[in-house]
């Protein structure tokens, strides 16, 4: 089959990408920016065209598949359609997919790239041999986001993002956590929760379920699922299995022990041995953008540089008391890139609150925050007219909270840095291109 991706630089849609293309498809894509991921697409043999434009799609194409955030008026989607090709959403056609394998989705608000990178270590190391289809890319992995195995196993991330985990077809469900995200879609609590019970329903018959029985909001979905097959596995703060895991991990925070706790209950249902599950947890470093650990040099400094994902503030809470758990008696330095003024406005009140916490806590020592990361094709003019990272730094108001200008941020951090500082730079946003200019 000859098909084709736009938005191919999306770490879910590459992902894909990635998948057919080691089914020997022929893959091509575009996406509006290079990096790093349109470049190993391209070392891979993979086509990838920058920009937008009707002439990108091949003359023979079977398929279309596209990024959520595509519109409907993209140049290329309107030619897919004028030539009668399939045409699919990401979601669409990973759903198409699911229906194929044993999937095993990991869902949720925060927490699900490390816990299906955890899994997918699990049952590479346990000879499972399962397909992979992440949004992170893994070492174990070949520092990629895409396996494909030979046994009937899919590892999946199901995201809430426009309901499109209601595209899937699980076997089973790894439910980490529910909160407010993704307001500018769902515009408040209530139908986030239907989506999720809706979600729950989508599983196979007697297929399985693994919550957190300590999150409320999963509580409250629970409350309204009737599924007399459904085979429900609870983890807690409280089980023994929690001690167990927080002996285990290397990785820093509460967070990741809940997310191991829940990989050692799937392994359970598995039946895959408690020594090899320990042994692949002990020594799971992380995946990319989450809590990616370097020791490296500026200035003649040596100095940790630490790139994470954080961009909800729940996020942003746990990974800096993580961080600070770590190094109790370093220096502390967050470079924070807000992600979507849209969603920097709707949960603008949590954020001021999560700063302002970080900081009175002393999980850092400085918080330095750079222009918002625009979103293309999910902002309003209103959320950019209300909000920007000056704005959020004010409304904190403490004195070792500033806003920097992208413009000058490298120029600072390489005067400001100090020998033996911790320097973490966060956001889902490109902050992750200071890396390359860092070192």
């Amino acid at each position: 089959m000859i098909i084709h991706f736009i938005g191919i630089g999306g770490i879910g849609v590459s992902a894909l990408a990635r998948f057919y293309h080691s089914k020997k498809n022929i893959v091509s894509g575009s996406d509006l920016v290079e990096s790093e991921i349109t470049e190993a697409l391209k070392d891979l043999g993979i086509k990838v065209s920058l920009g937008c434009d009707s002439s990108n799609l091949p003359k023979d194409l079977d398929i279309l598949i596209y990024s959520p955030a595509i519109t409907e008026d993209n140049l290329e989607r309107v030619e897919a359609v004028k030539r009668g090709v399939k045409v699919l959403s990401y979601p669409e056609a990973l759903g198409e997919l699911t229906r194929k394998y044993y999937t095993i989705a990991v869902s949720g608000t925060h927490g699900k790239s490390t816990t299906s990178s955890m899994i997918a270590k699990v049952l590479i190391e346990a000879d499972f041999d399962p397909s992979v289809i992440i949004g992170t890319k893994l070492k174990e992995l070949n520092n990629s986001n895409c396996r494909v195995g030979e046994s009937n196993y899919l590892v999946i991330e199901a995201d809430e993002y426009k309901e499109s985990f209601l595209n899937y077809s699980p076997s089973i469900i790894v439910l980490t956590n529910i909160e407010k995200d993704h307001l500018d879609y769902y515009g408040n609590l209530d139908n986030i929760l239907k989506a999720f019970e809706e979600y729950i329903n989508s599983i196979n018959p007697d297929g399985s379920l693994i919550v957190n029985r300590d999150d409320e909001n999963i509580m409250k979905v629970l409350g309204r699922i009737d599924r007399k097959d459904l085979n429900i596995v609870f983890y807690s703060e409280k089980d023994e299995d929690f001690e167990l895991i927080k002996k285990t991990l290397t990785l820093p925070g509460k967070h990741n022990v809940y997310n191991g706790t829940a990989v050692f209950k799937l392994s359970k249902i598995l039946e895959i041995s408690e020594d090899s599950v320990l042994k692949s947890l002990a020594d799971f470093s992380g995946s990319w953008r989450r809590m990616d650990i370097k020791e490296i040099s500026i200035n003649g400094k040596r100095v940790t540089l630490i790139n994470d994902y954080a961009h909800h503030p729940t996020e942003v809470r746990v990974t800096l008391e993580a961080m600070k758990e770590k190094y109790p008696d370093r220096n502390v330095w967050c470079v924070f890139q807000p992600h979507q003024y849209q969603r920097t406005d709707l949960l603008f009140d949590n954020f001021i609150k999560v700063i302002q916490e970080a900081v009175d806590m002393n999980y850092v020592n400085r918080l330095s925050l750079i222009d918002i990361y625009d979103v293309a094709g999910r902002e309003n003019l209103e959320s950019k007219a209300r909000v920007n990272s000056s704005k959020l730094v004010e409304s904190v108001n403490r004195k070792n909270v500033e806003y920097i200008s992208k413009d000058s941020i490298l120029e600072i951090i390489s005067k400001d840095i100090k020998e033996n500082d911790v320097l973490i730079l966060m956001g889902a946003g490109n902050i992750y291109n200071l890396n390359k200019k860092i070192y």
